[in-house]
């Protein structure tokens, strides 16, 4: 019988704990069991394993991130959408570290988890057309400016994260720097892709 009070959104919650406090590779199914006082097969009655448990990290992570995006971008368009979005972002991935590492991964695709986790980075991909199309970009124009964008934050935070940044020039300044390069390069002329 499953303890009492025990639920997969407890253990989900307890592992994103632990993954923003000591990184994802921490996260194993014998320090969460410890952690929750039970033991390991207890926790197979509400979740089907570690890639189990790391998709529906990845579902709380692309949440929250959805969740962080949609609130700094709501009632914005042009380079003041494109700015609250990569700030949403990189603020998103230094709040919860842990969370957004298990955004990075491919989810398990046999997880119960899987489609919400689709979902979830659909609407996600959604916000950021939606701040692309302040651009007049769509189709897979819009398709390649979200992955330079995505690839480009995703570098800052990660760099940052791994303290990469040491030189003493203003990281801010870097990081504005970096959004108006983006913002430059969305607003120049499109030419024909080449072969």
């Amino acid at each position: 019988m499953p303890r009492a009070g025990l639920s997969a959104t407890h253990i989900v919650t307890e592992a994103a704990g632990i993954a923003d406090t000591d990184g994802i590779e921490a996260v194993s199914l014998a320090r969460l069991a410890g952690q929750l006082g039970v033991r390991v097969p207890s926790l197979y009655k509400h979740i089907d394993g570690l890639a189990d448990l790391r998709t529906r990290l990845a579902v709380t992570g692309v949440r929250g991130l959805t969740e962080a995006v949609a609130a700094a971008t709501v009632g914005r368009a042009g380079r003041d959408a494109l700015l609250a979005c990569c700030r949403a972002y990189r603020d998103y991935a230094h709040r919860h570290p842990g969370r957004y590492a298990a955004i990075q991964r491919p989810p398990d695709p046999h997880s119960p988890a899987d489609q919400e986790y689709r979902e979830h980075t659909d609407a996600l991909l959604a916000l950021v057309l939606t701040v692309l199309r302040g651009y007049d970009l769509d189709g897979d124009d819009a398709v390649h400016a979200a992955r330079v964008l995505r690839s480009t934050l995703h570098g800052f935070v990660a760099l940052e994260q791994l303290g990469g940044f040491g030189l003493p020039a203003d990281l801010e300044t870097s990081f504005d720097r970096a959004v108006d390069t983006i913002d430059a390069g969305l607003h120049a002329p499109r030419g024909k892709d080449t072969p």
